[in-house]
C-alpha cells in the first residue's frame, strides 16, 4: 500500500517537471506555446493537482484522485494527438482564432501569463527535442502517466 502512494508522488513529480521544461523551452529557448500546447499544459496541471490529492486522501478516496487524473492524462493524450496532426498537416491553423482568445482570456492565462498565455502557432516548425517533436513528448508522457494512474485508480484491493 505504502508504494502505491508513492506513485501519486511520483506521478506529481513527473508532471511538474515536465512543466517546469516546458517554461525552460519557453523563456530560454524563446519557443512560444500555442493554445494546444497551453492545453496540455492544463492538463499536466490536473494530472499533479489530482496526484496530490489523491496522495493526501485516505486509502479509501485515492481511487478518485487517480480516475481524475487518468481523465486528464486521456484529454492531454488527445490534445497532443490533435497537435500533432495539425502539425503535419500545415494548412490547418490553431494560431490566432477563437481558441486562443479564449484561453487567454481565462483566470489562470490572467493570474499566470507566462505559464498559461496562448502566443505562438500550432504549426510552428521548432526543433525536435532528443530528435522528437514537442507534442510526440507531450503524448508519450501522457500514455505513461495515465498507464501508471489507470493501474492506481483499477487495481483490486
Amino acid at each position: 500500500m505504502k508504494s502505491s502512494k508513492s506513485l501519486y508522488l511520483l506521478v506529481a513529480l513527473v508532471s511538474i517537471a515536465l512543466l517546469g521544461f516546458a517554461m525552460y523551452l519557453q523563456i530560454v529557448e524563446e519557443m512560444q506555446p500555442c493554445p494546444l500546447c497551453v492545453i496540455q499544459r492544463y492538463m499536466f496541471v490536473l494530472i499533479a493537482a489530482f496526484s496530490l490529492l489523491a496522495y493526501f486522501l485516505p486509502p479509501s478516496a485515492r481511487r478518485a484522485g487517480a480516475g481524475l487524473g487518468l481523465l486528464a492524462a486521456i484529454g492531454g493524450a488527445g490534445t497532443a494527438g490533435w497537435h500533432l496532426w495539425v502539425k503535419a498537416h500545415p494548412g490547418v491553423s490553431c494560431g490566432v482564432d477563437p481558441l486562443e482568445t479564449s484561453l487567454n482570456q481565462i483566470l489562470p492565462a490572467k493570474l499566470f501569463p507566462q505559464m498559461f498565455s496562448a502566443d505562438g502557432f500550432c504549426s510552428a516548425p521548432w526543433p525536435p527535442v532528443f530528435g522528437l517533436q514537442i507534442p510526440t513528448w507531450a503524448l508519450i508522457w501522457f500514455v505513461i502517466l495515465g498507464l501508471v494512474l489507470a493501474r492506481l485508480a483499477f487495481k483490486r484491493r
